[in-house]
């Protein structure tokens, strides 16, 4: 089996770090989104909860704050 087609990318860039999300079995209750790691199951881990979650659990809220790469300029 090739690793690379069994990631869901979908997924993966729903669930980025930083993105803040509600557990849906604790209604209110927020976290961020600490990385998602595909090989894991379940896949998502958040910076405050040392259980990861899968995505059924949780219900993203913002994705503001989300850094996905940063963005500098590089002498060539």
């Amino acid at each position: 089996m090739d690793v690379e087609t069994a990631i869901d990318w979908d997924e993966a860039f729903e669930y980025l770090p930083g993105s803040l999300v509600e557990l849906k079995a604790q209604p209110g209750t927020t976290h961020r989104i600490d990385f998602y790691e595909p090989m894991m199951v379940p896949p998502i881990w958040l910076v405050d909860d040392p259980r990861p979650r899968y995505p059924h659990e949780l219900r993203i809220v913002s994705r503001l704050n989300e850094r996905v790469c940063s963005l500098e300029s590089q002498a060539v």
